[in-house]
């Protein structure tokens, strides 16, 4: 039997700001006001993208994040990769946003299970999922208002 030493990393982890954009509304208060904020960022887009906000316990954005670029008509969006930004930013809460390149909002099955998964985590990890918006050609849909969450 050999007495092998193994190594062991110490890590550290930090966020990287890649860019930034201006809005209006300091706080998101309706999901008109995220719309507003985050439209430019997935409006005429050819692939879905899947994109949370991070926000203060005052609803005010600290950051926006990517979570997942996919295909036409379909992102692979887990939890744990959702919630990852949310945590490092130590975020109240957190709204989701994907875009439909088709142009309609209508929510898939897949939308509104993805939604309910992304709620069931944030309540164990004491962030809250305010609402999940899913963006069209000039339009939105909010998964909260239709009663999903």
């Amino acid at each position: 039997m050999s007495n092998v030493t193994k190594r062991i990393n110490i890590v550290s982890i930090k966020m990287v700001k890649e860019s930034s954009f201006l809005y209006q509304t300091r706080q998101i208060l309706s999901p008109n006001d995220a719309y507003e904020m985050i439209k430019e960022q997935l409006e005429g887009l050819d692939r879905e993208q899947f994109i949370i906000a991070c926000l203060n316990t005052k609803n005010e954005p600290t950051n926006i994040s990517v979570v997942s670029v996919g295909s036409l008509n379909k992102a692979i969006v887990h939890p744990r990769e959702v919630f990852k930004t949310a945590i490092l930013s130590n975020a109240a809460s957190i709204m989701a946003f994907h875009n439909h390149p088709s142009g309609d909002t209508t929510p898939s099955d897949q939308d509104i299970q993805l939604t309910n998964r992304l709620y069931e985590a944030g309540e164990l990890l004491g962030i809250k999922v305010l609402d999940h918006l899913i963006i069209g050609d000039g339009s939105f849909t909010s998964l909260k208002e239709k009663g999903y969450l």
